[in-house]
């Protein structure tokens, strides 16, 4: 997943948009972005799974026994719900004190 992205991306970065070698500013800028949430949603999967994992898994083994499925599924259910809720509470904030300026 990662190594894809990163291939494009940088094929893309180099070539400026075939524009005689200049780099189109907001090109730029749109592939910064996507970079930003490819990253936030790997840390958001990793912060994710590291919690779930220490909260629902006692002893690994080769498997997961039921339970551990069950609890693996509500405990990502409301960590996604979670980030949900104060995502939407910081864009509404962000977009208030924006308003504000």
């Amino acid at each position: 997943m990662e190594s894809g992205f990163g291939s494009d991306f940088g094929s893309d970065f180099g070539s400026g948009g075939g524009g005689g070698g200049k780099l189109d500013p907001g090109l730029i800028m749109e592939q910064v972005k996507v970079q930003i949430a490819v990253a936030n949603a790997q840390e958001l999967l990793q912060r994710m799974t590291d919690k779930c994992f220490r909260k629902c898994i006692g002893k690994p083994g080769g498997s997961l026994d039921n339970s551990e499925q069950k609890c693996i599924a509500m405990c990502m259910d409301r960590y996604m719900d979670a980030w949900n809720t104060v995502s939407r509470a910081y864009n509404s904030r962000l977009q208030r004190e924006r308003a504000n300026m």
